[in-house]
C-alpha cells in the first residue's frame, strides 16, 4: 500500500506526468506552493510543468498570474491571482492569533498595527513598487521602530491582511505592492464555501492524504478541515491503511498511477512538505538526513517515488554543480536516473548542469 500511496502522490502532484504548460495552472492546481525560498519554488513550480523554463515561472509572476504572499502557516507561498484573497481571507483569523504570544514579546501592539497599515498605504499608493528596506526605512521615519524581527513582523501582518504583497524584483531585491493594485477583485466566496475548494484543491493534488496531512498543509483547526472533507465528501472516496482513513478524488476511468524514474526535488516541495507524516515516500530513519532542525526540508532525491537522498546546487558562470549525498551506496541505473533527472533541471535553468 505504501508504493501505491507514492505512486499516486507522484501522479497526482503531476511529478511523474507534468501536462500543465502555464505555470499558474501549476499553482492553482496545487492550492498553494511553499515559496519562502524563491528560487526553490520556481522549480517547484516548473518541476510539474510541460517542458517550462524558469523565465516563464518569473514572466507569470512579473504579468501578475501569479502572486507571492504570506498564507498557511504562517509562511510566504505562491498563490494564483484568482486565489489570493479568499485564501487571505480563510487564512487570516489562524495565522493572526498564531502571533499575537510573538507580537506581544516584540512590543507590537495594535496602535503599532494601525499606524504601519497607514503609513505603508500611503507610501504604495499609485503603483508605488519599494524594496523591504525602503518600507521599513519609511516605518522608521514615523517612528515606528523596525529593530530586530519587528519589521518583518510587521510586514507579514499588513500581507495577511490583505493590504500588501510581493510585487516584482528590482535586481536580486524583493519589492512589496498594495494588494487591491496588483490584483483585479474577485467575487469572494463563503467560509464554507472557501474550505470545500481548499479540500477539493489539496485531496486532488496531494492525495491519497490524511486528515492530519490536510491540517499540517494548512494551518487551519482540525475542526475547519475536517467540515471542508465533510462538504467535498460527494467528490471524494476514503481509504483505510494501517487504522488511518486516506482520502481520495473519486475520478472516472482506470487511473494509470506511475511513480518509475529519477526527479531532483526542490527544498520545501509539496512532495513532502505538503504532508505531516511523511512515512509514506521517506524511510522515518532517514528523517534527520532530510531535516536536522529549524524546520528546513532539504532538497532531495526521489526514485521511484521514495527519497533516497539529497542534493546541493552551486551556481557558476557557465554551469551548475549539483552533489548527491545518497542515503545508500546508489546502483547504475539509480545514477543513470539521476543524471536524466539533472538534464531536465538545467533545461529548467537554462544552463548544463555537472554531477559530483
Amino acid at each position: 500500500m505504501l508504493s501505491t500511496i507514492a505512486s499516486m502522490r507522484l501522479t497526482n502532484q503531476f511529478i511523474a506526468k507534468p501536462i500543465l504548460s502555464n505555470p499558474e495552472d501549476v499553482v492553482a492546481h496545487l492550492g498553494v506552493v511553499q515559496a519562502q525560498d524563491y528560487g526553490w519554488a520556481l522549480w517547484g513550480i516548473g518541476l510539474r510543468g510541460a517542458l517550462p523554463i524558469q523565465k516563464e515561472v518569473e514572466k507569470a509572476i512579473g504579468d501578475r498570474r501569479i502572486v507571492r504572499t504570506w498564507l498557511g502557516r504562517g509562511t510566504i507561498h505562491f498563490v494564483t491571482a484568482e486565489d489570493v484573497r479568499w485564501m487571505l481571507e480563510l487564512f487570516r483569523e489562524r495565522n493572526i492569533a498564531g502571533t499575537k504570544s510573538r507580537f506581544k514579546q516584540l512590543g507590537i501592539d495594535d496602535g503599532v498595527i494601525t499606524d504601519s497599515r497607514k503609513i505603508i498605504a500611503k507610501l504604495l499608493r499609485g503603483g508605488n513598487q519599494l524594496s523591504r528596506q525602503a518600507v521599513l526605512e519609511a516605518l522608521e521615519t514615523d517612528h515606528i521602530s523596525t529593530q530586530g524581527q519587528r519589521g518583518i513582523h510587521i510586514l507579514q501582518r499588513m500581507a495577511q491582511e490583505g493590504l500588501i504583497c510581493f510585487g516584482p524584483r528590482q535586481g536580486k531585491k524583493y519589492t512589496f505592492v498594495l494588494l487591491d493594485e496588483w490584483v483585479p477583485m474577485v467575487e469572494q466566496m463563503s467560509r464554507e464555501e472557501s474550505l470545500k475548494m481548499l479540500a477539493l484543491r489539496y485531496v486532488n493534488s496531494h492525495g491519497p492524504a490524511t486528515l492530519q496531512d490536510f491540517a499540517w498543509w494548512s494551518g487551519l483547526m482540525t475542526k475547519d478541515v475536517a467540515a471542508g472533507l465533510e462538504s467535498a465528501k460527494p467528490d471524494l472516496i476514503q481509504d483505510k491503511f494501517n487504522n488511518q482513513t486516506y482520502w481520495q478524488m473519486k475520478k472516472p476511468g482506470d487511473n494509470n498511477y506511475s511513480n518509475q524514474g529519477a526527479f531532483l526535488l526542490p527544498a520545501f516541495d509539496e512532495y513532502l512538505v505538503g504532508y505531516k507524516d511523511r512515512s509514506a515516500v521517506l524511510d522515518p530513519k532517514y528523517n534527520r538526513n532530510l531535516n536536522d532542525g529549524g524546520g528546513i526540508i532539504k532538497p532531495t532525491i526521489l526514485i521511484n517515488g521514495m527519497v533516497e537522498g539529497t542534493w546541493k546546487r552551486i551556481t557558476k558562470k557557465k554551469s551548475v554543480v549539483i552533489t548527491a549525498e545518497w542515503f545508500e551506496e546508489p546502483d547504475h541505473e539509480k545514477i543513470r536516473d539521476l543524471e536524466c533527472a539533472a538534464v531536465r533541471y538545467g533545461t529548467f535553468i537554462d544552463m548544463p548542469v555537472i554531477i559530483e
